[in-house]
């Protein structure tokens, strides 16, 4: 076969994608260095886009609304996806290419990128909601990612982070959460912790979550106490700031076991939720 029939041959050439074999393309400057997360924290949310990492991300993204700005395909995959890929540019790369731009090994072929929105006001959120989490200084994306999951899947209906924490955004974030923190509400809550008196001020009871001695299990908080709760967690290891407990208006606990004092962050939110959604 000539030269021109592999090309007609190979799925790159397919109608709708367009093949790129230089790494260094400038059409693939969203997807570089994906790996360094100072680099990335300096592109995304000045450039307004995020990246989601495999094809259920992508497709929940796009369910939720998130207008893409192109999408990055192993060329192998590219001509199925491309016909159900709406309103951007699908370039198509061989894994070799895929791994030099990013700076990994993209197992699942997949990525794309995606235009951010405006973030809703905490206002806004607050006057919908029923529950709430509220983090703060959480800055590991995996733990992120993976209470933003529990929120969507045992009955909170918003999250409020503090200033300093991580971007949901975040690509592990997003991987992590499978994709649900597209379905999660979300909002920054400036100043921190004076913002938190806006929490109550709606109607919410303040609920740090701490190993605190003298913190209310979880399991014998009131039917008041559990009406509108907000679920306040603090970053691993350092916990909540003594700042943050000071406006809370109960300390709480898991009940814990054989001596160890607490649980993970994302698990012990995970158990939290589940129990505040249990009484309901």
């Amino acid at each position: 076969m000539d030269e021109a029939g592999d090309a007609a041959a190979s799925p790159a050439s397919a109608v709708g994608v367009v093949p790129v074999t230089d790494p260094d393309d400038a059409r693939l400057a969203d997807y570089r260095a994906l790996t360094d997360v100072a680099l990335r924290t300096q592109w995304e949310p000045p450039h307004g886009l995020f990246i989601a990492e495999g094809e259920l991300v992508l497709r929940r993204a796009l369910r939720a609304g998130f207008a893409p700005r192109s999408y990055l395909i192993e060329r192998d995959r590219a001509a199925a996806l491309a016909p159900q890929l709406p309103g951007a540019p699908v370039y198509a790369a061989s894994p070799e290419v895929l791994q030099h731009t990013t700076g990994f090994h993209v197992h699942r072929g997949v990525l794309a990128s995606f235009h951010r929105r405006p973030l809703p006001e905490v206002a806004e959120l607050l006057a919908t909601a029923r529950r709430v989490v509220v983090c703060e200084d959480i800055n590991n994306h995996t733990n992120l990612g993976a209470i933003f999951r529990s929120v969507a899947g045992l009955g909170a209906d918003a999250v409020l982070l503090s200033p300093s924490c991580a971007d949901p955004l975040y690509r592990r974030s997003v991987r992590v959460s499978m994709g649900e923190v597209f379905a999660v509400p979300y909002a920054r809550l400036e100043p921190w912790p004076a913002g938190l008196a806006r929490v109550a001020q709606a109607g919410f009871t303040v609920l740090a979550l701490t190993p605190a001695a003298d913190a209310v299990p979880l399991d014998r908080l009131t039917t008041a106490d559990r009406a509108r709760p907000a679920l306040l967690l603090g970053a691993e290891g350092a916990g909540l700031s003594a700042a943050a407990l000071a406006v809370a208006d109960r300390r709480v606990a898991i009940p814990m076991q054989g001596g160890v004092d607490s649980l993970n962050v994302a698990a012990a939110a995970a158990v939290a939720c589940w129990e505040l959604a249990r009484s309901t």
